[in-house]
């Protein structure tokens, strides 16, 4: 198992380094050997995490760690080429914070997988995480500390260059809390409450949680300006809610809820509002030419449809043109340049990371260890769907980003936490013993 890991990541490598020298030649035409030089450190960081599991997750899934190198050197190559268009280079470019920040993620994962030995000590510190969860949610808001960027108030400072997005971390303690929480309350959760149209609605009492989720979610777009994050914690809530208790009435319940808030917020916060508007009205050229319209979405759009089928190929479009290429919408920059079979390459990338993850908490036997990855594997695909959903027009535009592939430091941390724990879930369902009838 861990030969055909090993075997998956050189190919991953390889591909990575592949893309950064096409890159180089489509927009330079010759090669630049100071990126390929971090991207092998790089790899040597992501081959010592593959020889960490040798030692101390021996049955993990192999599939997870080569996929989640692949996407985070696509998306490097990409950053690095709006770099170049963008006529920035040396070490404060962002192509090399980008690598920087990915060797510290992976080496993130690794302590992870050093530390927690077994999942099942997570669930001894289910409430310390869920006030972790919150903690993290608020300290934006604290004066002097939290940092508005584009309207949204969710980064901090960290010096005077280097923000950080906690609400990133939250969603991992938030994951591990939810897990606890519902595994020990399910019953409450799943068995009472009074049939209506066929289903089983739950009693007023027990409506406690996921309205403090609502609430939590709607502070979030009120105080924090950020419609996704919202969106990804309660979804996140939601799946969770409905596979510990099987019930399709707190799906609607919830769904409900949520609707209405937004629908609410539209027509009262400005800048929800606008959102909307930008969506069902993006081609009008007084949205478009606003301030803060529908500039963004609508350059986006172009780019996708000039990458058309197969793309102009690495270094050959305009990605640069749409504001913030490398991060929002950097799926607009993958799909101009590789076109839609290589985003479809990327999607399938992301469908396989997810269904490995659910396929991780199905065969699991405890509840708390089923529920944790199920809902670490959701969080990237509903990420997954905000943004590109955003980016294609299919919802409103957030501000989240693109998991392992887009600019950001906090979400690259976050997310390599996922995998390694999403390892070590893998790790613990393989080794445990097997019931025999």
């Amino acid at each position: 198992m861990r030969h055909l890991e090993l075997f998956l990541l050189l190919i991953a490598c390889g591909i990575n380094a592949s893309a950064v020298v096409l890159v180089q030649l489509g927009a330079l035409g010759a090669i630049d050997t100071t990126l390929l030089y971090l991207g092998v450190t790089l790899s040597v960081l992501v081959i010592a995490l593959h020889f960490v599991l040798r030692f101390v997750a021996r049955e993990a899934d192999p599939f997870i760690l080569p996929i989640a190198t692949l996407l985070n050197g696509l998306g490097i190559a990409m950053i690095y080429r709006i770099d170049i268009a963008n006529q920035e280079s040396g070490w404060e470019s962002a192509a090399v914070r980008q690598t920087a920040w990915s060797g510290l993620a992976i080496a993130c994962a690794i302590a992870v997988l050093l530390i927690i030995r077994n999942h099942r000590v997570l669930f001894r510190y289910t409430y310390i995480f869920g006030f972790l969860g919150v903690l993290l949610l608020l300290l934006p808001l604290v004066p002097g500390l939290g940092r508005e960027i584009s309207g949204a108030r969710v980064w901090i400072s960290m010096g005077s260059f280097a923000t950080f997005q906690p609400g990133e971390i939250a969603k991992i303690a938030l994951a591990v809390f939810f897990a606890g929480y519902l595994v020990r309350n399910r019953d409450s959760l799943a068995t009472v409450g009074k049939k209506f149209l066929g289903m089983r609605f739950p009693r007023l009492r027990d409506l406690g949680p996921i309205l403090v989720v609502w609430a939590l979610s709607m502070s979030v777009i009120i105080f924090q300006r950020d419609l996704g994050t919202a969106l990804l914690y309660f979804g996140l809530f939601l799946v969770m809610l409905y596979l510990a208790t099987a019930r399709m009435s707190w799906v609607i319940l919830g769904v409900g809820l949520f609707l209405g808030g937004a629908v609410l917020a539209s027509q009262t916060l400005q800048y929800v509002n606008g959102r909307f508007t930008n969506w069902l009205d993006a081609l009008n050229p007084a949205v478009y030419e606003a301030r803060g319209g529908s500039f963004q979405l609508v350059q986006g759009l172009f780019g996708l449809a000039k990458g058309g089928l197969l793309g102009t190929g690495w270094g050959q479009g305009r990605p640069e043109i749409t504001p913030v290429p490398q991060s929002d919408y950097i799926i607009a920059s993958l799909g101009e340049e590789l076109g839609l079979a290589g985003l479809f390459a990327i999607l399938a990338l992301y469908l396989l990371l997810v269904a490995r993850g659910f396929r991780i908490g199905f065969a699991g036997q405890d509840d708390f260890g089923k529920l944790l990855a199920v809902g670490l594997a959701f969080v990237i695909a509903l990420q997954c769907f905000i943004v590109i959903g955003g980016v294609t027009r299919v919802i409103p535009l957030t501000g989240l980003t693109t998991p392992f592939l887009a600019a950001g430091g906090s979400s690259l941390i976050a997310n390599w936490i996922i995998v390694a724990l999403l390892l070590r879930l893998s790790d613990t369902v393989r080794n445990q013993p097997r019931l025999v009838v």
